[in-house]
């Protein structure tokens, strides 16, 4: 037994599997960071700037890796109420881009505390859920719910619209997870649809003016195609231009005569698609399932409910970014601004993303282990 718990503590052909894919979506997004943007000056090009968020993330990921995940949980809700804390400060004192205001100035950077709360929030359901009883409606639903609630509110008054959908997501796989009954999932969809109408009319008036756009581009594809609806319309150009195999590295010609605004973050996979074409798409498409796959496989062999809590709750935010944002880049969903996983530009969604990802290694590893 001693030998196992020895073992199960080094990397095996399971880990080196997990970090091949990982590493390799990175390398793929490094390159298509590059090919869009290596034409553009400045004193440190973005895909250098990518660089150093993996090397980071690298860095976020070994901690949690190593760090027991039990303890890691402990600290859920002092970590939820500094992430609060950070999100209320950037409503005040962000700094604001596009239209948002979401980040908090570090020097020469800026970090986004909205993407690092999807983390927190998985962690703090986790450790709810694997300590308090499920056998009520209160204790299932409602207080989990009054827990996400206050982030969710400060993340849609920046707005970030895509990591408050992030945190629904989120709070909906742990329900599932936990077992909802089949009456109390049928009273939330009969109170849904009783509510539906109002909930719509709150929602649409609280939205900003480019959010309402981009839902009304989205709903008919030809209006403002010049505005709002030119992202999609580019990116949906973009895509399709990229036939079977693709125009190759610096051939595309939406990304690279800047037709396709943000080729380098939200629209990176379009930057992709153009170069390398369906095919291309395909090997991407199925390194993400596999990676997926894997995370379930931790899921599915977790030594506890926290563990498995944990793996659940990083498995969904990973697929709900994944199938978003390419859904929303090919047409299929409005423009949220999600980011692509491991592929997209952006400090905070790399860093978060690779942190989640060293959680998952954690779970893995401390299956067969005798203490916590």
């Amino acid at each position: 037994m001693i030998d196992r718990v020895i073992e199960s503590r080094q990397f095996d052909n399971f880990d080196l599997r997990f970090l091949g894919l990982v590493f390799l979506i990175l390398g793929i997004g490094v390159l298509s960071i590059y090919s869009v943007t290596h034409d553009q000056g400045g004193s440190m090009p973005f895909f250098a700037k990518q660089l150093v968020w993996i090397l980071l993330g690298s860095v976020a990921f070994f901690i949690m890796q190593i760090w027991d995940y039990h303890r890691i949980a402990r600290w859920a809700y002092p970590a939820y109420a500094v992430i609060l804390l950070l999100l209320a400060f950037v409503l005040f004192e962000g700094k604001t881009s596009r239209g948002a205001q979401r980040w908090i100035p570090v020097g020469p950077f800026a970090f986004q505390p909205s993407e690092f709360a999807k983390l927190v929030l998985i962690l703090v359901l986790a450790h709810y859920y694997s300590k308090a009883p499920r056998v009520g409606w209160l204790q299932r639903v409602v207080v989990p719910g009054l827990l996400m609630l206050p982030g969710l509110l400060l993340i849609l008054k920046q707005p970030d619209l895509g990591s408050g959908l992030s945190f629904l997501a989120v709070y909906a796989a742990m329900l599932l997870m936990v077992g909802m009954r089949s009456q109390a999932m049928g009273l939330i969809l009969l109170f849904s649809l009783m509510l539906f109408p109002f909930a719509w009319e709150m929602m649409w008036g609280s939205l900003h003016d480019y959010q309402r756009q981009r839902i009304m581009a989205f709903v008919d594809p030809d209006y403002d195609p010049a505005g709002k609806g030119y992202h999609a319309l580019q990116s949906r150009i973009a895509i399709g231009a990229g036939e079977l195999t693709g125009k190759g590295l610096y051939g595309g010609t939406q990304s690279q005569l800047k037709f396709l605004p943000e080729g380098h973050t939200d629209f990176v996979f379009s930057v992709f698609a153009e170069e390398w074409g369906f095919v291309g798409v395909l090997v991407l498409l199925l390194l993400f399932v596999a990676l997926i796959w894997l995370s379930l496989e931790i899921a599915a062999r977790a030594k506890d409910e926290l563990g498995a809590l944990l793996a659940v709750g990083v498995v969904c935010m990973l697929c709900f970014c994944v199938v978003v944002n390419i859904g929303m880049t090919a047409g299929m969903f409005p423009i949220v601004g999600i980011p692509l996983p491991l592929m997209s530009y952006g400090g905070s969604a790399t860093v978060m993303t690779m942190a989640s990802l060293g959680l998952l290694l954690n779970v893995k590893r401390r299956r067969l282990s005798l203490f916590y």
